[in-house]
C-alpha cells in the first residue's frame, strides 16, 4: 500500500510543463519583451487552468523573465541596458575562469564529448533550428564547467539561464551569426583539446564580448525606432 501511494517524482507535474512551454516561448522570441501576458489567452493557448498560469507567471517574475506594471498586469521584462551588460560581465568572469579550469582539467573523454556536442549545434545552425542550438549551447556550457570542476559557478550562470537565453535568442538570430558563433566556440574547443588555459579563457572572454556587443547594438537600435 505504501508503494502505491509513493509519488512519481520523475514525472513533470503540469506546472512544471506549463513553465518550460512559457519560458521558452519567452527565450526563443514568441513573446517580445513589453508584451502584455494575459490570464485568459495563455489558460486558452497553453490549455491549463488560471491557477496554473498564475503560478507560472509568478515563478518567471523571479526569474527576471517577467515584470508586473501598475494597471496592466504582467508583461514580458524589458530588457534593461544596464543589466544586460552586467550579466555579460558576470558571464566573462565565470565562463573564462570555467574555460581555463576546463583545459586545465581536459580528457579525450571530455573533449569528445564536447565536440559531439559542437557538431549538433553546427547543425541546428544550418538548420536555422534556433531551438535546438540553445539547447545544445546549455550542454556544452554545462560540459564545460562540470569538466573543469566549476560545479558552484555554474549554480550562479545557471540561475541567470533564463535571461541568458532570451539574450542568446536576440545574437543566434542575426545575420551571418551562425559563421561567427561557430568560428569562436571552435577556437575555444580547440584550445581546451590543447590543454591551454590561457588561451581557452582568452577565446571565452571574446566570445562573451562579440555577443554582449551585438545585444546591446539591437537593444540601442530598438530604443532608437521606439523613440521616433
Amino acid at each position: 500500500m505504501i508503494d502505491q501511494m509513493r509519488v512519481d517524482r520523475s514525472a513533470p507535474t503540469l506546472r512544471e510543463l506549463t513553465l518550460a512551454k512559457l519560458r521558452d516561448a519567452i527565450s526563443q522570441g514568441f513573446y517580445h519583451p513589453g508584451d502584455r501576458l494575459i490570464e485568459r489567452t495563455l489558460c486558452d493557448q497553453l490549455g491549463v487552468s488560471r491557477t496554473v498560469v498564475r503560478e507560472v507567471l509568478r515563478h518567471l517574475e523571479t526569474e527576471g523573465l517577467v515584470e508586473t506594471v501598475a494597471h496592466s498586469g504582467p508583461i514580458v521584462a524589458r530588457l534593461d541596458p544596464e543589466q544586460v551588460q552586467e550579466i555579460y560581465e558576470i558571464r566573462a568572469l565565470l565562463e573564462s575562469e570555467a574555460a581555463r579550469a576546463c583545459a586545465e582539467h581536459a580528457t579525450p573523454a571530455l573533449v569528445k564529448q564536447l565536440r559531439e556536442i559542437r557538431k549538433e549545434i553546427e547543425d541546428a545552425f544550418d538548420q536555422s533550428d534556433f531551438k535546438r542550438v540553445l539547447t545544445y549551447t546549455e550542454r556544452f556550457y554545462e560540459a564545460m564547467f562540470t569538466g573543469g570542476h566549476k560545479l558552484m559557478m555554474h549554480q550562479v550562470v545557471k540561475s541567470l539561464n533564463a535571461r541568458i537565453n532570451q539574450l542568446r535568442a536576440v545574437t543566434i538570430a542575426s545575420p551571418g551569426r551562425g559563421a561567427d558563433s561557430n568560428r569562436e566556440m571552435n577556437k575555444l574547443l580547440s584550445a581546451i583539446a590543447k590543454k591551454d588555459g590561457d588561451a581557452a579563457a582568452a577565446a571565452s572572454l571574446e566570445h562573451v564580448r562579440r555577443t554582449a556587443g551585438i545585444v546591446m547594438a539591437t537593444l540601442a537600435e530598438r530604443a532608437a525606432e521606439a523613440s521616433v
